[in-house]
């Protein structure tokens, strides 16, 4: 996988060192030799991960961290902090300011690459999550940065996977006091309490004695439910090709033991929040579908998705010799609704005609609001005696039972007209369909409206 990487350091041997590194793995290779500089290739989008110095003259690493990701424009972008300083308390600094990684000089190539194409990976999912939101700002994309920005880390689910008492204890007693905290010896044991509950993180011992930690982690990438949940590896120093192996099968994050406290929960910190960016990201995406193929007013599916919808319902009917009805449903009178009691009064009882609608149907039918007072039901494997049956249950349900407005001070009696059509057979289509059920509901306004009326045809 390639990426665009933007090396940051004021000395230009450092830099030449990584970028020929990188280009090496066929990254594209991009530099900065100050933290201005590195903020404003980021601000106009040219990267995809910064590698940073952090001991630069003109603003440190650490700064140049904390302007990136307390920008929404630039929140999202992997960073790797790349120094001399080897303190634990250093590679805290680095993640409370926000980085993903820190690596420490000189930088082995093992962790250098296999750090660089797991945080492509990351960068390649966020960007298609924020690309689909985008479509929409007014859905909530901004909002989705700044919350992540805003977000501290703190009450995460964590699932401890980890065989050896002691160290099994000490993570816990690091982590309980900001997050709750679960513990599974048996990794078995362990995929199905991943699967069956709402985890923000994984966190499990690379040293299980009597289960290859990796295989677990690899299962836990291959099952849908847990496919996008952060995986932390706890691992010893001389374990650098298994926690590339790790990297490359989709592991976020890895510790090596002796773990410091500050930096496991920093490190916990980092992945929870970013766990709940993603997860906003893809509400928002979601939210976007919900908002192109349903009506605001009523819930229901609008006249764009039903023309779809129905189009294939009927090829697969057709193809399959099965019927299919449909129902094409007026508000009479609507007209004098909105004019003798206003448009509120009228939305009121678009609302609750859909409620009933909806409780006159099966889970299969489709029930969308074709446009103003006009709806439609599309019943497959229905045929024209069913159809009239129900749609005369739902033209009584409407009839017996005057409809709330104005917040409940006002009762009014309405009607509705339906048309009736039924599939006529392999060679019907969709658009044919639905003008037959039109000319049905238009006899039944004819004939005096408060009545179901099926397609002649």
């Amino acid at each position: 996988m390639t990426a665009r990487v933007l090396v940051v350091d004021d000395l230009p041997t450092n830099v030449k060192l990584l970028e020929a590194r990188l280009l090496a793995e066929y990254f594209d290779v991009l530099t900065a030799y100050s933290g201005r500089d590195a903020l404003a290739i980021c601000e106009r989008a040219e990267c995809d991960i910064v590698l940073l110095d952090v001991m630069m003259p003109d603003m440190d690493g650490f700064e140049v961290c904390r302007r990136l990701k307390s920008d929404p424009a630039t929140h999202f972008i992997p960073i790797v902090m790349v120094t001399a300083l080897d303190q634990p308390s250093d590679r805290v600094r680095g993640l409370e300011a926000g980085a993903d990684d820190f690596l420490t000089k000189p930088v082995s190539d093992v962790a250098l690459i296999s750090r660089v194409r797991s945080l492509a990976r990351l960068k390649t999912v966020t960007d298609e999550l924020r690309m689909r939101a985008g479509t929409s700002r007014e859905i909530g994309i901004r909002n989705a940065e700044c919350e992540a920005i805003a977000d501290t880390g703190r009450q995460g689910r964590i699932l401890i996977v980890d065989d050896r008492a002691g160290s099994r204890e000490r993570t816990v007693a690091t982590l309980a006091g900001e997050h709750a905290i679960e513990v599974e010896e048996n990794p078995n044991d362990a995929l199905f309490r991943l699967a069956e509950g709402d985890h923000d993180l994984l966190i499990v011992s690379l040293g299980l004695q009597n289960y290859d930690a990796l295989r677990l982690c690899s299962q836990v990438r291959s099952l849908e439910r847990t496919r996008s949940l952060p995986i932390l590896l706890v691992a010893e120093a001389d374990n650098d090709q298994r926690l590339a192996r790790g990297l490359d099968i989709g592991v976020n994050d890895y510790l090596i033991r002796p773990v410091d406290k500050n930096e496991l929960l920093a490190r916990v910190r980092t992945q929870v929040k970013r766990k709940r960016y993603t997860e906003r990201l893809r509400d928002n995406v979601q939210m976007s579908i919900e908002m192109a193929i349903t009506d605001p007013l009523t819930g229901l599916y609008n006249r764009r998705y039903m023309e779809t919808h129905l189009a294939r319902l009927v090829e697969q009917a057709g193809n399959r010799g099965k019927p299919l009805a449909v129902l094409v449903v007026d508000v009479d009178y609507f007209k004098a609704i909105n004019d003798s009691y206003g448009h509120d009064a009228g939305d009121d009882v678009l609302r609750e005609f859909a409620l009933r609608m909806r409780k006159s149907v099966r889970n299969i039918d489709l029930a969308c609001r074709y446009g103003g007072e006009e709806f439609v039901i599309v019943m497959p494997e229905t045929d024209m005696g069913v159809a009239a049956m129900v749609g005369e249950r739902l033209r009584r349900l409407v009839a017996n039972e005057p409809f709330a407005v104005q917040q409940g001070e006002r009762r009014l009696g309405v009607t509705i007209s339906i048309g009736i059509a039924a599939l006529a057979g392999p060679d019907d289509t969709a658009a044919a369909l639905l003008k037959r059920a039109d000319r049905a509901l238009y006899r039944a306004k004819r004939d005096g409206r408060n009545r179901v009326v099926p397609d002649a045809a």
